[in-house]
């Protein structure tokens, strides 16, 4: 506090340094002051225009002085030298001539004149009058500021804000602030620029200037705004609340709230009487959010949105699908029948967690809009980002770059949006380049308790919405049993967004009329709050009522209302009951319009294209930037090296990638690949974005100059986030078939901090919600001696998660109809089409070529995870010559040995099989043992599915051969659980259908690598040394 200490010493009186310090607290702690009733009569306060906040501005207006006095106000002038001189603290300031306008606004009707305590030009302005006036700015700014604390939030009144010293009697009284005497309240303050309380009038009285301030931040609207750091925005909100009469609905307007009201509370009483003992994560207790998300759609349309992608976790998601979306009832009441089957594909998931997409019409707006309702696991906010990046997508693909037409909402739990992490992840999204939805509004239905934990277990912060404010997201309280005032907030958060671009958060306290679920008994735990709120009349009931005493309905036309809606409900239910099956497909969240309709079904595509792309391609990539663009003399170096590759028809991965997403850009298919540092790579091999070494912010990207007409591709450094981007990209990916969307991980490693979304999401979306989606994982993967966690990408989990047998040897009659004992030329198609995703550890760069341009050729849609290389990168035999990349080429799902072994395969002592990068240390190892003619190798480079296929007919080739799998992981990791049952299924099905082979049912696969471990690697170098040494020395034993 160098400030004014420094203003003191220069006028000899450094003792008032420590009075002002405490006229400074004085200003801006009510609390201070009225906690003790202490009023600070330091020599410092008599300084009226000195306090906590003024400190930095006083001090930058003395070091100005300092330097030069004439540029400073002359009043500033005046009172730096008053003071250097000497003068006594209230002394020292002197107050420039008034510039009063010589009449003032006519005072409003319900306005009391002005007295004589008024600021105006007749009178003196003495130093008590402007310090009033300055202590009234402090009351204004003490609501705004923290008027929320206090208001009337809670509708079942159980938290009642106990904020003696802030608000209450305090702020009224004001002993600190010298406005002691009740007759204060009756004088008339001019108003500050930095309110808006009194619309016309200029001034008001104290009185009434305390009144308004409690009527608008602390009654049934809590504003939380002022932490926002950008003024004008803080103004606008101000406005929007200040001003006189904003508030007001007429009667139409109060009579839909009703409609709505109604139709929100009787749907879940209905499902309630039908299926009594059945869960369904009802929205008791908080029905006024149906209303409030119409409003902000209805404010959103007028505004010129035309779609809504919103996530939601189960509570409340089938009264959302009704009576926002207007689903068909009959399809929702049908999912209570647990007999119906369903008729399509799909395992299905439990109905409310369940999705779907509908085109309407916005009977409000008389506007065509567009809603998606993503489906969502149990894993309540684990659908944040997948909607937010679903959002993006939408708006890339309208080319709506300012979020205009496309917007997202997203619902919460009071529990879990205080409580889980990726809410934090996905915020910080928000404002990012590549990841913006340019404002998203957020509802949190402010239960007031997390399953049987109360908010006194689930939080530390005072707010369940507090993590908003770290993006400067303004936050809105409302209590859920003040209708008007819920929709007032609706519409204020929906034109905030159309505004600002940004974020901005609904906190709906509300509470929970049943358990956790309609069969959980909540008096176990919360007895008290129960108790209570079996006494709260429904939302319904108090708003009814209050339109029933203004005479804007009628308590007859109420009850038609009620009986149209059960009437439409019980309709409903009896052509439910005439249904003889569901569809999983009307649930889909993402359809893709003619997607399969245009795509010839079953048949595998060729990936490769003409060697005159491959070659344009490639010297695009390697040439530096046209004009006087500035590289690192490093990248130079690299160019040069790709260029050479290029003459000699030869790629490694980072250019067979390249040729991959280039061709696939002039197809105009759109690639995006986002992920941490994935500009340059990881591994510094990548480089599609150079960097000007003399401008900042200068870029150059190859890939988007390849083609005219090309299509955007789009590569971004992402937040230092798993999680949330992971689950962004999915969302991406789900918005069009026709691109390719990937992810990498920095480390393989890595990908377990995203689990939730490869678990509940990519695995399993097609199976639970009929949702087919193409995302390409890329998971750098390998042990290279560098620890425990930058060497495995946990292959064995993905192959896990894969559903295919392992004790079934796939059959598939040919398409044709045709019937062969040999595998049909479908196999592999069939194969692909129906796993549930693609797990792959590739050796060579025409492999990744081919399997990236795989996704977008296939006739449906399917996640590919990758286990890329590290050390391969740069590895002198992982090459691909550009005759792997041409037309009639495509991907190998398995590469077999194609060396010395093949011309004496009877000689062959073992065959192992192997997979990813341990492949060239086995090469390299055999050659130097000479036993080329011996032991045969051959890769598996798609694992599953597992090509049942290919590796029967590898083991044919060499009859006398000892069977072998070698990895690199440890035993109880790594491929071979997974691939062990299936070998066990090939010798199975060779014995079964050749005689001579009846012997091979009971032959094994033996495994050669790493011991059983808890860590995935050693973290000694040495040790990972010996432990390669000593499973290469054993793999390299012919018996």
């Amino acid at each position: 506090m160098f400030r004014l200490k420094t203003l003191w010493v220069v006028g000899t009186r450094p003792h008032l340094w420590e009075g002002y310090k405490y006229a400074a607290c004085r200003s801006c702690s009510s609390k201070a002051g009225s906690q003790s009733g202490r009023n600070y009569t330091t020599q410092a306060a008599a300084e009226p225009f000195l306090s906590g906040t003024s400190s930095i501005y006083v001090e930058e207006m003395y070091k100005s002085w300092e330097k030069d006095p004439n540029t400073v106000h002359k009043s500033w002038d005046i009172y730096f030298r008053q003071v250097s001189q000497g003068a006594a603290p209230g002394t020292a300031y002197v107050r420039p001539p008034s510039l009063a306008a010589t009449s003032m606004s006519a005072p409003s009707m319900t306005q009391p004149a002005m007295t004589s305590t008024q600021l105006t030009r007749k009178e003196p302005i003495t130093d008590k009058i402007i310090e009033d006036h300055l202590s009234v700015q402090t009351i204004i700014r003490s609501y705004q500021l923290r008027g929320h604390h206090s208001a009337d939030l809670d509708p079942i009144g159980i938290n009642v804000p106990s904020m003696d010293g802030l608000l209450g009697k305090s702020v009224q009284k004001f002993g600190h602030c010298h406005l002691t005497e009740e007759e204060d309240l009756q004088r008339v303050f001019q108003l500050p620029d930095t309110t808006y309380i009194g619309g016309d009038s200029h001034s008001l009285p104290l009185g009434e200037i305390i009144t308004r301030l409690k009527n608008i931040y602390c009654n049934h609207i809590g504003v939380e705004f002022m932490f926002i750091n950008n003024r004008e925005q803080t103004d606008w909100i101000k406005r929007k609340f200040e001003t006189p009469g904003v508030m007001k609905f007429d009667k139409e307007e109060k009579r839909l709230i009703l409609a709505r009201l109604i139709r929100s509370q009787r749907f879940e009483e209905f499902l309630a009487r039908k299926w009594s003992s059945e869960k369904r994560f009802g929205l008791e207790g908080g029905e006024v959010m149906i209303p409030s998300m119409k409003c902000i759609i209805d404010s959103s349309s007028t505004l010129g949105v035309e779609s809504f992608i919103i996530g939601m976790p189960h509570r409340g998601r089938l009264n959302v699908l009704a009576n926002v979306c207007r689903k068909p009832l009959e399809k929702i009441f049908c999912q209570f029948d647990s007999k119906l089957e369903a008729a399509d594909e799909g395992s299905g998931d439990v109905k409310y967690h369940l999705g779907m997409s509908v085109e309407r019409l916005n009977r409000v707006t008389n506007k065509q809009i567009k809603i998606a309702v993503v489906a969502n696991p149990s894993h309540l906010e684990a659908v944040d980002p997948v909607v937010q990046g679903k959002c993006r997508a939408e708006q890339f693909y309208r080319g709506d770059t300012e979020g205009k037409k496309v917007m997202s909402l997203l619902l919460h739990g009071d529990a879990a949006f205080s409580g889980q992490g990726v809410v934090y992840e996905t915020f910080h999204l928000s404002d990012l380049p590549a990841y913006t939805t340019h404002g998203t509004v957020h509802i949190v239905v402010n239960n007031q308790i997390g399953f049987t934990t109360d908010p006194r277990s689930s939080r530390s912060s005072p707010y369940c919405t507090d993590v908003a404010r770290v993006v400067n997201a303004p936050i809105f309280h409302v209590n859920a049993d003040d209708p008007e005032a819920v929709m007032y907030v609706s519409k204020v958060a929906a034109e905030w967004r159309a505004t600002w671009g940004k974020d901005v958060v609904i906190d709906l306290v509300s509470y929970r009329r049943n358990g956790h679920n309609e069969i959980d008994e909540p008096m176990f735990t919360q007895p008290l709050m129960y108790k209570q709120i079996a006494k709260t009349p429904t939302v319904l009931a108090q708003y009814a009522e209050k339109l029933m005493n203004e005479g804007i309905v009628t308590q007859q036309e109420y009850e038609e209302e009620v009986s149209k809606y059960d009437q439409i409900c019980e309709e409903a239910f009896n052509l439910a009951k005439k249904e003889k099956a569901v569809s999983n497909a009307e649930w889909l969240d993402s359809p893709w319009d003619g997607f399969f309709d245009s795509r010839q079904a079953m048949e595998l595509p060729k990936t490769g294209i003409k060697e005159e792309v491959l070659r344009h391609i490639s010297e695009v990539f390697s040439t530096p930037p046209p004009g006087d663009f500035v590289i690192h003399g490093g990248l130079k170096r690299i160019l040069k090296g790709r260029m050479q590759m290029v003459n000699e028809r030869v790629a490694d991965w980072a250019l067979a990638e390249a040729l991959a997403f280039g061709s696939l850009l002039k197809e105009g298919v759109h690639v995006r690949l986002s992920g941490q540092d994935v500009e340059r790579g990881t591994f510094s091999h990548r480089h599609h974005v150079l960097h000007h070494q003399q401008q900042d912010g200068v870029t150059h990207n190859c890939l988007n100059h390849l083609y005219k007409g090309q299509a955007p591709y789009t590569v971004e450094n992402s937040s230092l986030s798993e999680y949330g981007v992971l689950g962004f990209e999915l969302g991406y990916s789900l918005t069009n078939p026709n691109a390719l969307v990937l992810w990498e991980a920095q480390f393989g490693d890595f990908a377990n901090t995203t689990q939730c979304i490869i678990d509940q999401f990519i695995s399993s979306g097609q199976a639970k919600w009929v949702r087919q989606n193409g995302i390409v994982l890329l998971l750098p993967h390998g042990y290279e001696g560098m620890g425990p966690e930058h060497s495995s990408a946990r292959l064995e989990r993905f192959l896990q998660m894969s559903n295919d047998d392992a004790d079934h040897f796939p059959f598939y009659a040919a398409l044709s109809g045709s019937y062969n004992e040999k595998e049909s030329d479908d196999f592999e198609i069939q194969q692909l089409h129906e796993i549930n995703w693609f797990v792959c550890n590739l050796t060579t760069p025409a492999n990744i070529f081919h399997a990236l341009r795989r996704q977008i050729a296939l006739p449906f849609r399917k996640p590919l995870v990758i286990m890329t290389p590290k050390s391969l990168l740069r590895h002198p035999l992982a090459r691909s010559s550009f005759d792997e990349m041409v037309e009639g080429t495509a991907f190998k799902r398995m590469i077999p040995e194609d060396g010395v072994c093949t011309n004496d395969p009877n000689n062959v002592k073992k065959l192992i099989f192997t997979t990813g990068k341990v492949y060239y240390d086995l090469i390299k190892e055999r050659e130097k043992i000479d036993r080329d003619g011996t032991i045969a190798i051959s890769r598996i480079e798609q694992i599953s599915p597992f090509p049942f296929d290919l590796v029967k007919e590898e083991m044919l080739k060499y009859p006398n051969a000892k069977v072998a799998w070698v990895q690199e992981e440890h035993k109880n990791m790594g491929a071979w659980t997974y691939v062990e049952p299936r070998v066990r299924t090939v010798f199975k099905k060779i014995s079964e259908t050749n005689n001579e082979y009846e012997n091979w049912l009971h032959k094994k696969c033996e495994y050669i690598g790493r011991n059983p471990e808890a860590s995935a690697a050693a973290g000694n170098k040495q040790r990972h040394q010996f432990e390669f040494s000593q499973f290469m020395s054993h793999a390299m034993k012919e018996i």
